[in-house]
């Protein structure tokens, strides 16, 4: 296998440039810092100046400091898009000026999974070996997403260092507006990405756990996919709220014990679900809770064993909050002897991010929905608490780093 051998800092290839950018120094410590800014380091680089960025519920993970392989001052952020300012002399279909969306996702394009378009299973775009003794293989780069996944500078900055440019940007037209189409980057793919993982097609009943922004994009793509029901469940009244301006029934699992309230909506179970909550988040298991406490498991399973218990026999289970290592009690039994299929995996955002945009232009689809506040990049450290507090109905944040004010 071959592996790119970027640094993880570059050498500045302006070295008088710096700018703003938004850094881990510890568990819930990020801070705005004046760092170098990217320059190209790699034939196929390009360089973008970010015009927004976000936000997102992967990013709490490194928050609150429960993924390896973060380091002090790391620059966080995958979901960004902004305007081309240097392209490396490989670069063919990108230039200068270009108005780009990037992949959250770093995936080279060629190489075997590539091919077969698994795109974050690239074989090429992550140099951290940190993954293999735990999954036995390295899935590909991600930017601003610790050390494990490359150490690469995220995009909760100014400035962005885009390896295989040509790849991983893609292009926008002038007259849709950042707020239409900046979750191609992420939310809006992965959410069509967990309805691909469960298999999600007209007329299905459909489950989805979780009501943050992917949960609800999720959600929102069942609708489009023709789904004849969607349920959505989470605990929080704005989150709720905005699953039923979506059209989903909503369960409050706060409330209610969650397989028995979807026994009752569907006595043979939902034919498919899907996972949009993830790794933290015990729910109301006092085993969970206490086993994460002290440490004797790293990954709660309470919402994937809720999905196999309420599920119909023959469902499929579609996988897209985070799980990263070990967890216990999992129902493995129910899952193969009821005969379900679960998949999960990190988004294959080239796959998707064409078409998807097409849904976006044509109008069929709104994703700005989930934007709940804009603010510049400076106040990026209250986005994290209010966006980690749920405060203020915080759902989906985006940064500006050319708003000075507010």
């Amino acid at each position: 296998m071959s592996y790119i051998k970027y640094p993880t800092v570059p050498a500045a290839k302006h070295p008088a440039r710096v700018m703003n950018a938004l850094t881990w120094h510890g568990k819930e410590d990020m801070r705005v810092s004046t760092v170098p800014c990217p320059a190209i380091t790699d034939p196929t680089d390009v360089v973008i100046r970010v015009t927004s960025t976000t936000v997102c519920g992967s990013d709490l993970h490194m928050y609150h400091h429960e993924v390896t392989g973060m380091e002090k001052g790391d620059i966080l952020g995958h979901e960004f898009m902004g305007v081309i300012e240097e392209v490396g002399p490989s670069v063919r279909d990108m230039k200068i000026g270009d108005r780009v969306v990037v992949s959250a996702v770093i995936a080279c394009g060629s190489c075997h999974y590539c091919k077969k378009q698994q795109f974050s299973l690239c074989d090429t775009t992550n140099p951290s070996s940190m993954m293999e003794p735990v999954y036995g293989q390295r899935i590909a780069g991600v930017f601003g997403y610790s050390h494990m996944t490359g150490g690469f500078e995220g995009g909760q900055a100014e400035y962005v260092r885009i390896p295989y440019g040509d790849f991983n940007c893609l292009k926008i037209p002038a007259h849709l507006r950042d707020e239409q189409v900046l979750f191609l980057s992420d939310i809006a793919c992965t959410g069509w990405h967990a309805n691909e993982l469960a298999e999600v097609t007209r007329g299905e009943t459909v489950v989805v756990w979780g009501c943050g922004p992917v949960g609800l994009m999720a959600q929102m793509w069942a609708k489009f996919r023709g789904a004849s029901r969607v349920v959505g469940i989470d605990c929080v009244p704005e989150r709720l709220n905005k699953a039923q301006l979506l059209g989903s029934e909503i369960i409050d699992f706060s409330k209610v014990e969650v397989v028995k309230a979807l026994k009752e909506l569907f006595p043979y179970g939902p034919d498919k679900c899907i996972d949009a909550a993830g790794f933290r988040f015990p729910g109301r298991s006092l085993v969970h809770t206490l086993e994460r406490a002290v440490k004797l498991e790293s990954d709660a399973a309470t919402v994937l064993n809720e999905a196999i218990i309420a599920i119909r026999k023959g469902g499929v289970i579609g996988v897209v909050g985070d799980y990263f290592q070990s967890t216990n009690h999992f129902k493995i039994g129910a899952l193969m002897e009821k005969g379900l299929t679960m998949r999960g995996s990190q988004v294959f955002v080239h796959k998707y991010w064409k078409e998807l945009l097409s849904y976006i232009e044509s109008g069929k689809v709104d994703p700005t929905f989930v934007i709940t506040h804009t603010l510049p990049l400076k106040r990026g450290d209250e986005a994290y608490r209010a966006f980690d507090k749920k405060e203020d109905g915080a759902i989906k944040i985006i940064l500006k780093p050319s708003i000075q004010g507010l």
